[in-house]
């Protein structure tokens, strides 16, 4: 599968984005969804994980309450949608797929497929 994520940009402390992970190749609902992000000097983090149906979700604690993961198997395409963002979420983001269904709600398992990174930084 080869991913795409976009969305990114810049905006103010409080504010909102939605980041999009566009896929094609090997059907979409076959893989567990998941976004990671880096920041600037910083090694890389999960963010938050989708299963293949999108009925489960997992998410780290730092944006616990404020992101929401979502798919559309559909349109072959899985979301972030950011809310009261804050400064310290600016970092570039990667959405990552693996056909392992229970990759979906582990933070340290190494996903398989990659997408280049869209930056997202959020200004005080």
């Amino acid at each position: 599968v080869q991913l795409q994520a976009f969305g990114g940009g810049l905006v103010q402390a409080g504010g909102s984005l939605r980041l999009s992970c566009a896929a094609s190749g090997r059907p979409f609902g076959s893989y567990v969804i998941a976004w990671f992000r880096q920041a600037p000097g910083k090694e890389r983090e999960f963010v938050a994980g989708i299963s293949w149906s999108g009925d489960s979700t997992y998410y780290a604690d730092s944006v616990k309450g404020r992101f929401t993961i979502s798919r559309d198997n559909a349109g072959n395409t899985a979301y972030l949608q950011m809310n009261s963002l804050k400064p310290e979420d600016t970092a570039v983001y990667y959405c990552a797929a693996d056909i392992y269904s229970g990759s979906y709600n582990r933070p340290t398992y190494k996903f398989d497929h990659w997408g280049h990174g869209t930056l997202v930084t959020v200004s005080s």
